[in-house]
């Protein structure tokens, strides 16, 4: 039987999910199953529109091999499991003469626990577990939150969290749900044998495509226990977002606050000794803590030093106590001692790490207003690992609508833990990039615009003449603005004086409402601005006339101050790189490259990008940004920029009427 062509594969692929082939789409198939075939890498940079869902998916389940996908985004995640591969696998099914299995598997907190869900809550200040269904008032919002989810765990086949519509708040999921260190284990629950997580893993394993996240991905590189089932191909979509999100799982963070919390867990299930040990030694944590001063530590402190050293010591006492005593009157004692254990084992990991001290992590101290300071600790570089876990046993495919920085794929590739592109040795990983390109004609469709006349951005400064420019833009784009700010300081200022300044065009915040909430108003009326922070740069889609002007405040670098930025970019410095450009060059530009993607969502769109800050004009490193833009056609005129969105304004109303 001959082996069906992918062509043929992908335009009955396309054709089942209503969409429209494009050529990056059919180069980038190509480039996906040759990856596959050689057992080598891929990073494919595939703009907005190319389709790359199916440009991934085709000639992974043509090749027949084990596939995981991770995304960053839920909404992603859905799309991939509700529509894309069931069609693409009714579609595919005639001439594979197979029917590819998929599933979808997430962290075990995703999932709602029966356990906690019938037996209750293990709590700090009690003896035996804590019934919240009893506790909330039936007529609080928790109460009737925890009373629906009662009622859903009876109706729902998946009990994971994202099918409870509409959904619950955190505070109540976390009622009905644990993690993993809290899991008391399939054989020793009750409950195992009815288990949604352990469903979900049973179905993961027997698929031939799962679906997951990148946390989860990053849990089963770093804590080498799996959580994924084997595999011999893994494709990473928004792969630009990979290595922050393995930094997040790799990070460790210790807080007074939490230290306390595991004193209350575990006092009662050790002798009075331990836990006295333990006490005592929150007690000298929390004095140290009391004193703390944001920033780096690049030597631990003396006092720090010593409290860490007596919690990890007490800690450990207490770890080894809780796994050799039982006390058979408390309730469901196993609950509450696995609990006791997982947070307890937390806090002996991190106070052990930091005080073993390593070149390759960074330590620093916040302070928040709120929850007051913490003590955290990061990797330098999740460089190696992810070349050692990642690269060595599988063909990955890397994708994303940003991973060409500055012209090339080495700046992304070098963060992953790859040597530039066609080095070659022994232990380095084969790879290559492509940039299949976009359907989009970014020339004629968006125009960038930076504003060279304004003054330059000084750190925490007012800046009157770049609200003067933005509220200009704004009229003559009659609304219809995304403001993607540095800092949500900067977008809350913005907002406040705009909005008594040009009161006739809506003004939303992000912050004020949830995030899809805005964004939906933002889509519904063409006057409608939207103003906020780091999750606007990446998260909005919003074809059409609702978003004809994006303006970025100014270019978007780490804070100075930021510990782990400013650490990376001196390791880079001190091994005779150029720090400033691998570090915060390569971040602004990954930020600006997914700023400008929120313009040209369709073929139809048209408008601008305004950046108001000169640097990018002036500033030898602009270039540098430049090229990692989209194709836009590029000016510095203000007079121009205001005549091209009054006509774009103009069409869109006569469309509209």
């Amino acid at each position: 039987m001959t082996k069906p062509s992918l062509p043929d594969l992908l335009h009955a692929a396309v054709s089942a999910v209503g969409g429209t082939e494009r050529p990056g789409q059919v180069t980038m198939a190509e480039a996906v199953a040759e990856a596959i075939d050689d057992n080598s890498h891929l990073l494919v940079q595939a703009g907005t529109g190319t389709g790359k869902s199916l440009g991934y998916l085709v000639p992974a389940l043509a090749q027949g091999e084990r596939v995981v996908v991770a995304t960053a985004t839920l909404a992603l995640q859905r799309q991939l499991v509700e529509r894309d591969l069931p069609r693409t696998v009714d579609a595919l099914h005639p001439q594979l003469r197979r029917r590819p299995q998929f599933a979808m598997l997430k962290g075990r907190s995703n999932y709602l626990c029966l356990h906690r869900l019938h037996e209750g809550v293990p709590q700090d200040e009690e003896d035996g577990l804590f019934d919240p269904f009893e506790a909330a008032a039936p007529s609080s919002k928790l109460g009737q939150d925890l009373l629906r989810l009662r009622d859903w765990s009876d109706e729902t086949e998946t009990g994971d969290r994202d099918d409870l519509t509409p959904g619950v708040s955190d505070k109540a999921w976390s009622q009905v749900s644990v993690s993993s260190r809290e899991c008391l284990g399939a054989s020793k629950c009750a409950y195992g044998a009815e288990c949604f997580a352990e469903a979900a893993r049973e179905r993961a394993k027997l698929a031939d495509v799962v679906v997951t996240n990148h946390a989860l991905l990053a849990i089963d590189a770093i804590e080498g226990a799996p959580v994924l089932p084997q595999h011999e191909v893994l494709i990473v979509d928004e792969a630009h977002e990979l290595v922050s999100r393995v930094t997040g799982v790799a990070t460790g963070e210790l807080t007074p606050g939490q230290v306390n919390r595991v004193v209350r867990r575990s006092s009662k299930l050790v002798d009075e000794k331990v836990a006295d040990q333990l006490q005592t030694a929150a007690e000298g944590f929390e004095r140290v803590m009391e004193l703390a001063l944001p920033g780096r530590l690049e030597k631990i402190p003396e006092d720090l030093a010593y409290a860490l050293m007596a919690l990890r010591d007490a800690a450990r006492a207490v770890i080894t106590a809780l796994g050799s005593t039982r006390d058979r009157s408390v309730q469901d004692e196993d609950a509450v001692r696995k609990q006791a254990m997982a947070s307890v084992e937390t806090v002996h990991g991190v106070a052990e790490r930091i005080t073993q001290g390593s070149e390759y992590d960074v330590v620093w101290y916040e302070r928040h207003d709120r929850f007051g300071a913490s003590l955290r600790v990061a990797p330098l570089t999740v460089s190696g690992l992810l070349r050692e876990k990642l690269f060595t046993e599988r063909s990955v495919v890397l994708a994303s609508a940003t991973l060409k920085l500055g012209g090339d794929f080495n700046g992304v590739g070098a963060s992953l833990g790859l040597a530039p592109e066609g080095t070659t040795g022994d232990d380095l990983p084969v790879w290559k990039g492509i940039d299949v390109g976009s359907p989009f004609d970014y020339p004629k469709q968006g125009i960038l615009y930076v504003a060279k006349h304004l003054s330059r951005p000084a750190r925490d400064g007012e800046r009157g003449d770049m609200l003067d420019e933005l509220a200009e833009l704004m009229e003559a784009a009659g609304g219809r603005t995304l403001g993607l700010f540095s800092s949500m300081r900067a977008a809350q200022q913005a907002a406040e004086e705009l909005r008594s300044r040009i009161p006739e065009l809506p003004i939303l915040l992000q912050g004020e409402d949830t995030l899809g909430e805005l964004i939906k108003n933002f889509a519904a009326d063409p006057k409608t601005c939207l103003f906020g922070t780091l999750s606007l740069w990446q998260g909005v889609d919003v074809p059409g006339a609702s978003c004809q002007l994006v303006v970025m405040d100014k270019i978007p670098f780490p804070r100075p101050d930021d510990p782990l930025m400013s650490a990376r970019q001196k390791a880079v410095e001190e091994a005779g790189g150029n720090g400033f450009m691998a570090v915060a060059a390569t971040h602004a530009a990954l930020l600006m490259a997914q700023g400008a993607g929120r313009l040209v969502r369709a073929t139809g769109d048209r408008g601008v990008v305004a950046v108001l800050d000169p640097r990018l004009a002036t500033a030898r490193y602009g270039s540098y940004l430049k090229s990692s833009l989209p194709d836009f056609w590029y000016t510095t005129d203000r007079n121009q920029v205001r005549k091209s969105l009054a006509a774009i304004d103009a069409a869109s109303k006569a469309a509209s009427d």
